[in-house]
């Protein structure tokens, strides 16, 4: 299983729609998630910071849900860009998601200090619509696991609108 993501959509993703807290590569204070093809599956990787701590010793839960939603938003803009025909990294701008519905269950506390592996199987159930189930892991142990129902973004999310 590969250890960095080289081809994340979030990278594709327009300056205007890249400031998302969890996944946006300009948001600088971000997490900057990174979502990309391992062979069929999706992942993400990220090792979470000293701070991200609920208790000594263990991740916050906040962040593994973090993870799981904007693991499958990007999951979903992976599936529905390669649907269309393209990849990351062949400069054509990918389709936006946003969540419509999130579910985490926390299988067992998530250790801190490791690296965390965000492993998707992604599902169309409508064309704008888009079932992501993740399962979020620390090593080789199985810590949480979510589903995202994704939706592209409606055309009411203008760019650079203020107010």
């Amino acid at each position: 299983m590969m250890e960095k993501v080289i081809h994340a959509i979030q990278d594709e993703y327009a300056d205007d729609y890249a400031w998302c807290y969890g996944c946006g590569r300009l948001n600088q204070e971000g997490l900057q998630l990174r979502t990309g093809w391992d062979g069929e599956r999706t992942i993400t990787i990220y090792t979470p910071l000293k701070e991200q701590t609920a208790i000594p010793g263990f991740v916050y839960g906040g962040l593994i849900a973090s993870l799981i939603d904007c693991h499958g938003t990007g999951s979903a803009s992976l599936a529905l860009h390669r649907k269309n025909g393209y990849e990351p990294g062949d400069g054509i701008e990918p389709p936006r998601f946003v969540t419509a519905s999130l579910k985490v269950d926390f299988v067992k506390p998530t250790p801190h200090g490791v690296p965390l592996k965000a492993i998707g199987i992604i599902e169309e159930i409508h064309p704008k619509k888009w079932k992501v189930t993740t399962e979020v892991y620390a090593a080789d142990n199985c810590c949480a696991k979510g589903e995202v129902i994704a939706v592209i973004m409606p055309n009411t999310f203008l760019k650079n609108e203020e107010g």
